[in-house]
């Protein structure tokens, strides 16, 4: 195994070096996260872009399917409100002919009383 022995001086010379060393590999991870952000920056105005017309179309289909069921509804609630006017216009005619019944029969009771009750006094009268 071999064992190496740090330096134990260091030259002007060795220290620059390393100066420049650790200022370069400073100088690549500035422009590394300069490059980063930057692609960030992009990845994130697409991604805002996209979310923006995906939001815009999903807009749209909500307000066309809204605009869909809002005239079912309508046409719907027209048939049946015309349904029921026309259930009301028969139970109004029906309500009439059972008047007339009604009253139709309070006329033959009324006669048949009358009778009954001429009956009566002329039986008793003779």
């Amino acid at each position: 195994m071999v064992v190496m022995t740090p330096r134990e001086r260091w030259t002007d010379e060795r220290l620059d070096d390393l100066n420049k060393k650790v200022d370069d590999g400073f100088a690549r991870l500035d422009l590394d996260m300069r490059d980063l952000r930057q692609e960030v920056k992009a990845q994130g105005e697409s991604l805002r872009a996209e979310m923006k017309a995906q939001s815009a179309e999903l807009r749209a289909e909500m307000k066309a399917q809204g605009d869909e069921l809002r005239a079912e509804g309508n046409a719907q609630g027209a048939s049946l409100r015309s349904e029921t006017n026309e259930l009301r216009r028969e139970m109004n005619e029906l309500r009439r002919e059972m008047n007339e019944r009604f009253d139709s029969a309070n006329r033959t009771l009324v006669g048949a009383v009358a009778i009954i009750v001429a009956a009566i006094i002329g039986s008793n009268a003779f």
